[in-house]
């Protein structure tokens, strides 16, 4: 079966900076680019409004993918209009991708990262990975930065991060930040960490067991560790500041009172990430 990216387009620059990126990324994995336009239904528009609505997505679509092949002169195009819920109409095709690409609004790296309702509707609720790209022009050329949380590894989120650096052939960078136990903290059964100076040694060895199973499978991709004690959001935001890409993961969860969540280190990082942000999904 062909491998699949899929980016939404809205005529806005953040949703043709997506798809350029995404465009670059689907000739990175041998895959075709699918770029989805959702217009929304009006059950009360006439047969002449409903035609205008038909031709300006396809307007969209064909500036779009304009734009996409100036870039991307050798990438694979298809392209869709839905009439229903753009977040629908993403999540629905995105379940099929390899990755479903957004653009981002951005502000300022000071003032932080508008991600608009669609993105973070389609973030929460996918089962597959969703990248958020804001406007800048082209793709930095450093690390793949990874933040690693060791108390619940997963496999989906490491492996991403692996092949993201090389297929980009840079390396990757690994980010874990942690805090020191409180007593009520440590439940019966759990590893209690060493005192003092060797618990940094501690948490690099967590670090290392995690990642050791992923080294012999990508002998080429070099690994670098940033293990401290501190916030793991900010310290995720200072490493992918030149980063080509930062990768998270988002356990797979849902509030019965509000629904599917990202978590707050998450949360944070799509807001206010400047590099492309990758969410991955887990278990």
């Amino acid at each position: 079966m062909e491998r699949m990216l899929c980016s939404g387009v809205d005529g806005s620059a953040e949703s043709v900076a997506a798809a350029r990126w995404a465009a670059a990324e689907a000739v990175l994995r041998d895959a075709r680019l699918h770029l989805i336009h959702a217009s929304g239904r009006d059950p009360e528009n006439t047969r002449a409004e409903a035609a205008v609505v038909r031709s300006r997505a396809r307007q969209i679509l064909d500036e779009a993918e304009a734009q996409v092949r100036k870039a991307c002169p050798t990438v694979r195009l298809t392209d869709e209009h839905s009439e229903g819920p753009p977040a629908e109409a993403l999540l629905r095709k995105g379940n099929t991708a390899v990755v479903t690409v957004l653009g981002s609004r951005g502000l300022s790296a000071v003032r932080g990262l508008i991600v608009g309702s669609v993105a973070q509707d389609v973030v929460a609720r996918s089962h597959r990975p969703v990248v958020l790209v804001r406007t800048a022009e082209g793709e930095p050329g450093g690390a793949v930065v990874l933040g690693i949380d060791v108390t619940e590894p997963c496999d989906e989120v490491i492996e991403f991060a692996f092949v993201s650096a090389h297929l980009r052939r840079v390396p990757l960078h690994v980010v874990h930040g942690w805090s020191d136990p409180s007593p009520t903290s440590i439940a019966d059964g759990e590893i209690a960490l060493v005192e003092g100076s060797n618990r940094m040694k501690e948490w690099q060895g967590f670090v290392d067991a995690v990642l050791q199973p992923w080294r012999p499978r990508h002998p080429d991709v070099a690994v670098e560790l940033t293990v401290r004690k501190g916030r793991p959001a900010p310290m995720l935001l200072d490493a992918a500041a030149d980063a080509a890409l930062l990768v998270v993961g988002r356990r797979v969860r849902e509030h019965p009172r509000i629904g599917p969540q990202t978590g707050p280190v998450t949360h944070s990082l799509i807001h206010h990430a400047t590099c492309p942000i990758v969410v991955v999904p887990h278990a």
